[in-house]
């Protein structure tokens, strides 16, 4: 598939996508494709990782694993795609609805709202409920800054992951593109974790999504800048200037660049030090403004992510026109 057919699939996508999202019937019906790739690896995991194996082995095994992941999901996607081209131009509304599925404007944006929601009406225990739906820190820990320093710093990282990305592989590579991304960002969120039984075997996984997110992060800080600059609540020469100052310091070589536009656009400190589970992580702040964020930063920073969406639309149908003169 050229541009001239993957960008208005991605535009067709994002408008479908931002209107309807994935109705819950069809997840309590079928699921999602995302659990259907994430019960391919789960798979592969079991069958793969020994943990009897060496190192080495283990890490060995964790490659082809991913290959054998990519393999599939190509393989089926490239023939999905081809059934639903060989309808022409109205093949790309059937294949719209399935590249649809994995993107996540809306679903991310309710789930963060639910976050400010919670705070809103039942206070700290609210928005601790809420927000260890979409985070894995541990929620207890979290006094009321820290739950809604959480539901941002998820805000603008899944909007890169969970957004940008899967739009810029759909508009770069088609249906194939982005399935192959959904299969590598699955496959990273699963066994890309540096704990005992997944250090050697999600090397692989882990290092891929990092390759395969940088444009998007960067893109996506990009767009956040430029919806701050058409706020005039919010401060674009603070984004700017928190993601040339901070975010190379992140401890995710991408989560930084999205956190740290965030922040500055806010005025807000975020990412710094949490603890995920019984663990702690000492990471930098993203940001110089303050670490007091609240319910109402959430609903601002939910308008700047609405904003950069537009933008992110915008910007795909742009590109699709001049593909198209």
């Amino acid at each position: 598939m050229n541009l001239s057919a993957s960008l208005p699939l991605l535009v067709l996508a994002l408008t479908i996508e931002a209107a309807f999202g994935y109705p819950q019937r069809f997840y309590a019906a079928i699921g999602h494709p995302v659990t259907w790739i994430g019960r391919l690896i789960g798979g592969l995991d079991r069958s793969l990782n020994r943990e009897a194996a060496s190192f080495a082995l283990r890490k060995a095994m964790g490659v082809l694993a991913l290959l054998l992941l990519l393999a599939v999901v190509i393989a089926l996607s490239v023939l999905i795609q081809h059934l639903c081209l060989s309808f022409g131009l109205l093949g790309l509304i059937p294949l719209a609805l399935l590249a649809s599925t994995l993107i996540a404007q809306r679903s991310l944006y309710e789930h963060v709202a639910r976050v400010a929601e919670g705070l809103e009406r039942e206070g700290l225990d609210g928005g601790r409920r809420a927000v260890s739906m979409i985070v894995g820190r541990n929620p207890q820990t979290l006094d009321e800054p820290g739950v809604s320093r959480a539901a941002i710093e998820s805000l603008a990282e899944n909007f890169s992951d969970g957004i940008t990305a899967p739009a810029f592989w759909l508009g770069l590579g088609g249906f194939p593109g982005i399935a192959a991304y959904k299969a590598i960002n699955t496959a990273d969120s699963m066994i890309g974790h540096r704990t005992p039984r997944h250090l050697a075997f999600g090397w692989a996984a882990a290092r891929l999504d990092d390759l395969v997110n940088l444009p998007a992060s960067r893109l996506t800080a990009l767009l956040l800048v430029v919806s701050a600059a058409l706020d005039p609540t919010a401060d674009a020469g603070g984004a700017w200037r928190a993601v040339r100052r901070d975010a190379g310091k992140h401890g995710s070589p991408n989560a930084g660049w999205p956190e740290a536009a965030m922040a500055g656009a806010l005025g807000l400190r975020l990412a710094g030090p949490r603890v995920y589970g019984e663990t702690r992580v000492n990471d930098h702040w993203m940001g110089d403004g303050r670490a007091e964020a609240n319910a109402a930063d959430i609903r601002r920073a939910l308008t700047l992510y609405k904003r950069s969406c537009g933008l992110l639309w915008a910007l795909a149908a742009l590109f699709a026109a001049l593909t198209l003169l």
